[in-house]
């Protein structure tokens, strides 16, 4: 279980102070998404778990381990942002193999499994391609089988697929559910489309001006929504 155990981070943004403020426990092997208005503090509450900021007070647990002063490098968890940070001059097979080793240097059983995750995620044949000679939908799949390589138990999306289209989008949710199964990872996503949560989520998190709602099922949240959720969603 991933537990936000009184978290609370205030930042200078504009001039202003911003402050995030999170008590939440997910449940292990659960899909999250994340959705609030623009500015609500999402991104914030990823670069938090992902140890990229800093809470003033409050602790990090993961699975009874505390995290809270631990590196990105040293948290058991994967990225996948929008851009996916493929390096332009490094092929497909090249990119997914840096989730296993930065030094490039693989073994031949390790360079058997970035082939695997490239045929997992619909890419077999494309291992010597560069992302300048790949499709945005094709990106964001190099970028997943380097997910699926690194083989951590916690994977953070941060609209990894809002670029797309809503059909590759779509399929890509598809193809990121069926990657973490694989992996049993715990997910959360955040996203803007609620098409994304219905494709995705077992449960939502709702951050509203930097308030952060403990998980619940979707289903429960449009029956009882939080304040703001009708002008977000539309309805």
């Amino acid at each position: 279980m991933l537990e936000l155990r009184n978290i609370r981070l205030t930042q200078k943004e504009a001039g202003a102070d911003f402050t995030l403020s999170v008590s939440a426990a997910v449940p292990n092997g659960s899909r999250i998404a994340v959705i609030g208005p623009s500015g609500a503090g999402k991104s914030t509450l990823m670069s938090l778990i992902g140890g990229f900021a800093r809470s003033d007070e409050g602790q990090l647990i993961w699975r009874g381990e505390d995290l809270t002063n631990s590196t990105p490098a040293k948290r058991p968890i994967a990225h996948l942002f929008q851009d996916h940070n493929l390096f332009a001059h490094m092929t497909a097979a090249q990119n997914v193999g840096l989730g296993i080793r930065p030094n490039l240097r693989l073994s031949s059983e390790e360079t058997a499994r970035v082939c695997e995750a490239l045929a997992a995620v619909g890419l077999k044949g494309f291992e010597r391609r560069k992302p300048a000679e790949l499709s945005g939908g094709q990106q964001s799949r190099v970028a997943l089988a380097r997910v699926l390589v690194q083989e951590k138990p916690l994977v953070l999306l941060d609209e990894p697929f809002s670029a797309l289209g809503p059909a590759m989008r779509r399929e890509m949710i598809a193809l990121a559910k069926d990657v973490g199964t694989r992996l049993g990872a715990t997910m959360l996503m955040v996203t803007h489309d609620i098409a994304d949560v219905e494709a995705f989520a077992d449960q939502v998190i709702w951050i509203e001006d930097g308030r952060c709602d403990p998980p619940r099922d979707w289903s429960e949240i449009k029956a009882n929504p939080p304040s703001g959720l009708s002008a977000y969603i539309g309805t």
